[in-house]
């Protein structure tokens, strides 16, 4: 028997990585702000739209650009 489903249905998510085909790379610090709360947090893939494997990528490039010190690792 199939249980009734809750709430409204999901509508599918659309990568914004994944419809321009475009790279991700630790030294576009314009491109990873997008990704950074103004407390310097990363942004989860809810608030951002991002597919898991984008997400995955963009975390290690924001964590590459802190080490490199594009970024800063907090907003004071």
């Amino acid at each position: 028997m199939l249980r009734p489903t809750r709430g409204k249905p999901r509508s599918a998510k659309n990568c914004p990585l994944c419809a321009t085909n475009s790279q991700v790379d630790y030294k576009d610090v314009m491109f990873l702000r997008r990704y950074i709360s103004e407390r310097g947090k990363i942004l989860g893939r809810v608030r951002t739209g991002v597919c898991a494997k984008h997400q995955r990528q963009v975390r290690r490039a924001i964590s590459r650009a802190r080490i490199m010190a594009f970024l800063p690792f907090s907003q004071t």
